[in-house]
């Protein structure tokens, strides 16, 4: 008996977003949507859907007309990039987003996050791979080896180097701070590392499933930095509970750094002990 673990297409998507009013691209977003064509493998394209939105000020005439005006300049950048008309599939303006409650998010920053043109590559895969359960479960021991191997816990001797992850630290998703019950664990992190002050270390964040490598946007500042802003709450929760603010450090790195296998994995916030102080003779 054989299972199939391929699919025979993926989609790729990316967001441009624009100014109030406008829909001309800015060079920063031009840069970026550049970037995200040239990574694309142009002879495995199936095809491109293109759809443009604005935020929720302005007649349902004036957005219906901006949010095509968007969609048709996205366009053109495809086309100026190579990528026959034939491809694309839908270009069409899709008027404006209206506001959703969402936490503590403010209008301003969804109404930034509401004037984009969203698009949806559709990539043609090879053709798919069988895999018989004896090589799966034999890559899902191998992936769980290594994520065993990787980190250390707070019962081993620890020493400059190691790394703890935070596994039971959970984040909202999209958001940079965590589910109520994840305070137990660090609860417990802040307790160990009051008893064990000698350790000196950076709190690393790091997010799935964003391309490139590139940081996810955290849905309450609208800002791409949640690696980095998960990373902080951790910092900023130990501060307050007692951890000295000169024994550590935090620092995002977006999707750099995936450990292979299932994607919760990589949506994680990790210990690097940077020394260990030797222990004072009494």
């Amino acid at each position: 008996m054989y299972t199939v673990i391929a699919v025979a297409q993926v989609d790729r998507s990316h967001e441009t977003f624009f100014d109030t009013d406008q829909y001309d691209i800015t060079p920063s977003e031009i840069a970026k949507l550049n970037r995200f064509i040239t990574s694309l493998p142009k002879d495995k394209i199936e095809d491109i859907s293109i759809y443009g939105y604005c935020d929720d000020r302005g007649s349902d005439a004036y957005n219906n007309k901006l949010s095509q005006q968007r969609a048709d300049a996205i366009k053109a950048i495809f086309s100026a990039q190579g990528i026959s008309d034939t491809i694309i599939k839908n270009s069409d303006g899709k008027g404006e987003l209206l506001l959703t409650r969402l936490d503590d998010i403010t209008n301003e920053v969804q109404r930034k996050l509401n004037r984009k043109v969203e698009i949806i590559v559709s990539i043609k895969e090879d053709p798919p791979r069988n895999v018989t359960p004896e090589e799966e479960a034999s890559e899902k021991e191998r992936v769980t080896a290594a994520v065993e191997k990787r980190y250390k816990s707070f019962t081993d001797t620890i020493e400059k180097g190691d790394r703890i992850l935070l596994e039971n630290i959970l984040f909202k998703i999209n958001y940079s701070y965590i589910r109520s019950s994840s305070y137990k664990s660090l609860r417990e992190l802040a307790k160990f590392l009051k008893e064990n002050d000698n350790i000196i270390f950076k709190i690393q964040g790091h997010v799935c499933c964003v391309g490139r490598g590139r940081d996810a946007i955290d849905l309450r500042t609208g800002k791409r930095n949640l690696s980095v802003s998960r990373a902080k709450f951790v910092y900023d929760y130990l501060s307050k509970n007692g951890v000295a603010k000169k024994r550590m450090r935090y620092e995002g790195y977006g999707s750099k750094y995936p450990l292979g296998g299932d994607t919760n994995l990589d949506r994680r916030v990790e210990i690097l002990v940077t020394y260990v102080k030797k222990s004072k003779k009494k």
